[in-house]
């Protein structure tokens, strides 16, 4: 076994891991299979002395949980410190026993899943009155999205804007909504489309997301993972019109869900993974789990998750980041959850418990423990030739190479066409303009088609002093791909009062008013999706 991580930690070579009761607890150990079960770790021989006074940690959860791999990872851990001992309490007992007859422990961790009876673990408490690690009547809000957004509010935590739909379910027709084509009005709050709907139980995960007609209309229904999907399209456009719900603004992210898990206040691991509102598919590696990026969070996101964890008085909470518009809004909060598949979180995850268990109980017990200073945590891992240190993150900066630098033409424009162009949006007020919107473009393209249409008749009396050239290369520049996004092509107009710059002493021809006139055309996303193709191969 390695060596303790840190100086409360136990030198003896196997953990304290029990799966039952105590013995004074229930009047035959054998009436229960399940409480005299034992890990596949051995327990301490039955020659070995027990130590003076063990602290108890008790595991109070649905066996699925408290079975899991990363609770079973963290205990393992835990049970490395001299003094702890952590005893599961059996399914069976938590059912179908009545609270005294449950285990005895010092310490509980104890949390809601389905089917867990929350009742009985809050009576529990009550009667042993334990360190808990997690509050247990804390839980019951969790569960109540509305709940959860109330005290999120309460805390000054960022939420997307939201309004909750309260339904009578004997009427469900008499609710503050009045739903239109693209919007939906929920007590006075207007909310257009894409927005949100939630149910306001936690416990349900079918959440909808409309979209408006602009962009095909239909809503994205997200469900709990299914195989390789967590969400689905559907045509339909309307909304539920049983139950209540809360209704929120849809905030447009880079297409990632953050997921961030607190141990304590001072401690959070973050984690980023594709939005189940994108096309649904789960990205899954070779071994069939999910994909997750780590993440840097930052200054202002670290203090949000300091919030949550002592709002909700969950020392391991974990709850959802949504990173939009130069922000962080917290869209949910899950409870108690772990890390899947981070050794470095379970260690971190053990050794935070571990302390907090020792500094709590430590001096109730007349144990001797002191909390452990270390100068630095230097991350050892065992390997098949020794111990080396393990790698813990590469950073670096890339800039991608397949995107064609941006193509500009640039003409000088005297026709009034163009001045009246630039009247029209403002252009004097400061000498220079910026046409993205797809209307502005269109008006310029217009303008060129025109003085072509006039230089092409041959007209003699005609006044136009602008380049055929030139205007057929903006109309050509203009016409690319048969519509306007705004997004890879731009005109730029700017005023010269005198004209442009003489390139030469030869140049005699001066005018009052001159308008310069740069189009930059951008084509690069087809390129861009290309590289993206290779790096993915």
């Amino acid at each position: 076994m390695s060596e303790p991580d840190s100086p409360g930690e136990s030198q003896r070579g196997a953990p304290r891991f029990f799966v039952g009761c105590e013995d004074d607890e229930s009047e035959g150990l054998e009436d229960y299979d399940s409480c005299s079960m034992r890990t596949d770790m051995e327990l301490y021989e039955d020659d070995e002395d027990p130590p003076e006074r063990q602290i108890v940690v008790g595991i109070c959860s649905m066996m699925k949980k408290s079975k899991s791999k990363p609770m079973t990872q963290i205990l393992e851990r835990l049970c490395r410190f001299e003094y702890i001992t952590v005893v599961i309490f059996p399914e069976d007992v938590i059912l179908n026993e009545p609270v005294d007859k449950w285990p005895l422990c010092d310490c509980l961790v104890s949390f809601h899943s389905k089917g867990f009876p929350l009742d009985k673990a809050v009576s529990y408490a009550e009667l042993r009155n334990p360190l808990l690690i997690n509050d247990l009547n804390t839980q019951y809000y969790i569960q109540d999205r509305r709940e959860v957004y109330r005290i999120l509010q309460q805390e000054g935590i960022d939420l997307p804007r939201y309004a909750v739909l309260n339904r009578d379910p004997d009427k469900p027709d008499e609710c503050n909504l009045v739903e239109g084509e693209d919007h939906v009005e929920v007590n006075g709050e207007v909310f257009p489309k894409p927005f949100v709907e939630k149910p306001v139980c936690a416990e349900d995960h079918n959440v909808y997301i409309y979209y408006p007609t602009s962009a095909g209309g239909g809503s994205q229904r997200l469900f709990r993972k299914i195989g390789s999907r967590s969400s689905v399209y559907s045509p339909e456009s309307n909304v539920r019109k049983t139950g209540s719900y809360i209704y929120e603004e849809f905030m447009p992210t880079d297409g990632t869900d953050v997921k961030v898990y607190t141990v304590g206040p001072d401690y959070a691991h973050a984690e980023a993974r594709k939005s189940p509102a994108l096309d649904g598919k789960v990205e899954r590696d070779s071994e069939g789990k999910e994909i997750r990026y780590p993440v840097m969070l930052t200054a202002m996101e670290k203090l949000v998750a300091r919030k949550v964890c002592l709002a909700f008085k969950q020392t391991v909470c974990g709850f959802d980041l949504l990173r939009a518009n130069g922000h962080s809004y917290v869209c949910d909060v899950n409870g108690f959850s772990f890390v899947k598949n981070s050794m470095k979180y379970y260690d971190d995850c053990a050794k935070i418990l571990g302390n907090i268990v020792m500094r709590e109980l430590a001096p109730q017990f007349h144990i001797p423990w002191s909390i452990p200073t270390e100068a630095e945590d230097i991350p050892i891992v065992p390997t098949t030739s020794g111990t080396m240190m393990e790698l813990r993150c590469v950073i670096a900066i890339i800039r991608h190479g397949d995107r064609t630098p941006k193509q500009k033409m640039k003409m000088e424009v005297r026709n009034p066409m163009f001045f009246e162009l630039f009247d029209k949006y403002g252009g004097y007020k400061t000498g220079k303009l910026k046409l993205k919107k797809p209307k502005q473009l269109q008006e310029v393209l217009d303008i060129a088609r025109q003085l072509l249409l006039e230089l092409g008749d041959g007209r003699e009396d005609c006044e136009i002093e602008e380049k055929k050239s030139k205007l057929e290369q903006l109309k050509t520049v203009l016409e690319m791909y048969g519509h306007f996004s705004g997004i890879n092509r731009k005109v730029q107009i700017t005023y010269l009062p005198h004209g442009q710059p003489k390139t030469s002493s030869e140049e005699e021809v001066s005018y009052v008013s001159q308008i310069s006139l740069d189009c930059l055309a951008n084509k690069c996303w087809s390129l861009v999706r290309a590289g993206y193709q290779f790096l993915l191969t």
